[in-house]
């Protein structure tokens, strides 16, 4: 399961206000709930991204990213080094992407995302789009939507962790 986005992956020290989390900490919160149990799952994780940012690189490591592929320009070349070096084909993966440079990607994996926000020409060839935004849940949703398909869901909550 790969990820475009930067931000939904980006922690932030929360700001507490009346001792509740905000909105946004508790996507983030939600995000990396979904990339634990996907890895809980098997799943192999990993971000490619047009950005460099070293907190991104910071959060990727904390949530055990497998593949993490910053400064891309090109998505597809960071794409084919994934497949390669996993030995997987493109109905395997899962691509969560928002914005035009994902299009590419998006177009060859078995499970295309578009996040809730995304530009609607990511909107129009995804298999599925998310109404979480990105930052907000939406890595979290595509995981749980994912662990369902394959049967898993209900033995997956037993084995959450924090």
């Amino acid at each position: 399961m790969l990820s475009s986005r930067a931000q939904p992956l980006l922690g932030r020290t929360p700001a507490l206000a009346g001792g509740e989390p905000s909105e946004a900490e508790r996507g983030i919160s939600h995000d990396g709930q979904g990339l634990t149990l996907a890895q809980t799952a098997g799943l192999r994780t990993g971000c490619i991204t047009g950005r460099e940012s070293p907190a991104l690189l910071r959060r990727a490591y904390e949530m055990k990213m497998e593949f993490i592929y910053m400064k891309q320009p090109v998505k597809l070349l960071a794409y084919e080094d994934v497949l390669k070096k996993a030995e997987a084909s493109d109905h395997e993966v899962a691509f969560i992407g928002d914005d035009l440079p994902d299009i590419p990607v998006m177009r060859r994996a078995g499970l295309a995302v578009a996040v809730g926000d995304a530009v609607p020409e990511v909107k129009r060839i995804a298999h599925y789009t998310t109404r979480a935004h990105a930052g907000h849940g939406a890595i979290r949703e595509a995981v749980e939507l994912i662990l369902r398909s394959k049967g898993i869901w209900e033995e997956m909550i037993d084995k959450a962790r924090a």
